[in-house]
């Protein structure tokens, strides 16, 4: 064990410098890889750490939320000036947590080894013969992914960026930016690929990864690794943020055709905000997820939503970071009987799971709070909660919106349904929820709240209505994305900022 946790400390670092080296400066390589390449452990150190990079990349600054959640302008800041600019959409700003969620080196630093990875990993099958063609295929079809997810999630936030399908041994030739659309044709091609390959599940018999995954049990696997719908609910949100709605409604399709033969299901409202509920260390259920488990020693002070929204009396904290105003709490959250959160006839709260102390002067976002390793002491701040990136009620709401734009009403309220009653709602109506495509994005923005989904839908929700003419604007001037880092722009004379941000 200790072998392998020295393999994949070496393999991040001499990932991340040769990313430094790639995109930032002129440099060689400062971590021989003589010793790596020789054996099946060093397949799995290598493609953990291309796991661990991606993870990195989600949790560093709390970018995942900044960037999904924070932009929304829906949470507010007591405190910080830093967060109150990214609220405001002053992205510009002179602060250094805006200026390292503008530099995209961590994202890069996931494409470098990946493609470190697919260059090299044919030389453990030649040199181990322990490493089969099986081993090595899944292997492959998860490194694919993981550099078409890097990329795709780059896309959403810069829009075009250097694309780069291979390492360099040497030193790097600065390159221009490559148009967003063509880098996403690509993800896709990429993610279908790798789709074809991965087994539903591993260490279960699966026809696509037979035997135990590096000698190891599906309860070591089960939420921490790629899998086939975890590929197909990516795919769905690579053609939504295109537009493709009837690629996202076959996408989405199979997943939800699918689910239970992976061993997924829906989630209660109770697990689903239980300390040691769905977002607890991994979990089948999470479709795509980049684990912190607290039985690994993962867990971690910061790189949480928790370090974010959490403070009393959930945590020994006096103010959080963000939450959520009250007004805005009653104008989400406005239908009785959502076991999420809701009144009684006398206007005290009922169901109170996503916020504590309502009636104090910042309600407490308390949703997700896996602290100390599902404990619920709140003189403790270290956090073990999962990244989510997608789940099935996810991809069940993202099917319901393509279905609405595509003119198939019917099946769209069918799967609008699925989630409003397992949270405790009445059936859609239009006479008392509205327009169909505004409620479906409603029951997104309650469901999904504090998972890092809320910008990239009101994005795409925007598309669809043009109704909102400080949205339009934003899209048209190519204001949905962020400013390219100064450092970045210095060191890369072939790269413009984004028009917007000049």
């Amino acid at each position: 064990m200790m072998k392998k946790k020295i393999l994949l400390g070496l393999f991040v670092v001499f990932s991340f410098f040769g990313c430094e080296k790639m995109l930032d400066i002129d440099s060689t390589r400062t971590v021989s890889e003589e010793n790596m390449w020789n054996k099946l452990e060093d397949t799995r150190a290598a493609l953990m750490g291309v796991y661990g990079l991606t993870q990195t990349a989600m949790a560093d600054h709390n970018a995942h939320w900044l960037y999904g959640d924070v932009r929304a302008g829906e949470f507010a800041s007591p405190n910080r000036q830093d967060l109150k600019a990214i609220i405001d959409n002053d992205l510009n700003g002179s602060y250094p947590s805006l200026e390292a969620l503008s530099n995209w080196r961590r994202w890069f630093a996931v494409v470098n080894a990946a493609n470190i990875f697919l260059e090299r990993v044919h030389e453990v099958k030649e040199a181990d013969e322990r490493y089969t063609d099986n081993n090595m295929t899944v292997d492959i079809a998860q490194a694919r992914f993981l550099r078409a997810f890097a990329y795709f999630y780059m896309v959403r936030i810069w829009g075009d960026v250097p694309f780069i399908t291979s390492s360099f041994d040497g030193d790097f030739v600065n390159q221009p930016r490559e148009d967003k659309d063509r880098i996403l044709a690509w993800v896709e091609q990429e993610m279908a690929a790798a789709a074809e390959l991965l087994p539903y599940r591993y260490s279960v018999g699966d026809e696509q990864q037979q035997g135990d995954y590096y000698n190891e049990t599906s309860g070591r696997w089960d939420g921490a690794l790629v899998r086939k719908l975890s590929a197909y609910a990516v795919l769905a949100h690579v053609a939504a943020w295109q537009g493709n709605y009837p690629d996202v409604a076959t996408y989405s399709k199979f997943v939800t055709d699918n689910y239970e033969r992976a061993g997924n299901g829906y989630i209660s409202t109770a697990n689903l905000t239980d300390a040691n509920g769905f977002f607890y260390n991994k979990n089948i259920n999470q479709l795509l997820a980049f684990n912190f488990d607290w039985g690994h020693v993962a867990a971690s002070f910061t790189g949480h939503i928790e370090e974010l929204t959490l403070a009393e009396p959930v945590v020994n904290k006096s103010l959080p970071d963000l939450y959520l105003p009250k007004d805005s709490i009653l104008n989400i959250f406005n239908e009785m009987g959502d076991e999420r959160f809701s009144l009684d006839t006398l206007g005290n709260p009922g169901e109170e799971r996503y916020f504590a102390n309502f009636n104090g002067k910042y309600p407490i976002f308390s949703k997700i709070k896996v602290i100390m390793g599902g404990s619920s002491d709140p003189s403790f701040r270290i956090f073990s909660s999962a990244i989510v990136f997608t789940r099935l009620e996810d991809v069940t709401l993202l099917r319901a919106e393509a279905l609405a734009v595509l003119g198939e009403r019917n099946a769209a309220i069918e799967y609008l349904n699925e989630i409003r009653v397992r949270r405790g709602l009445e059936n859609y109506s239009e006479e008392e929820n509205g327009n169909l495509v505004d409620a479906i994005f409603r029951e997104r923005q309650r469901e999904l709240m504090g998972e890092g989904h809320r910008w990239y839908d009101l994005v795409r929700y925007n598309k669809i209505r043009r109704n909102n003419e400080k949205y339009n604007q934003l899209i048209a001037q190519d204001g949905i994305y962020w400013p390219i880092s100064r450092s970045i722009l210095a060191q890369n004379d072939q790269l413009v900022q984004n028009s917007y941000w000049k």
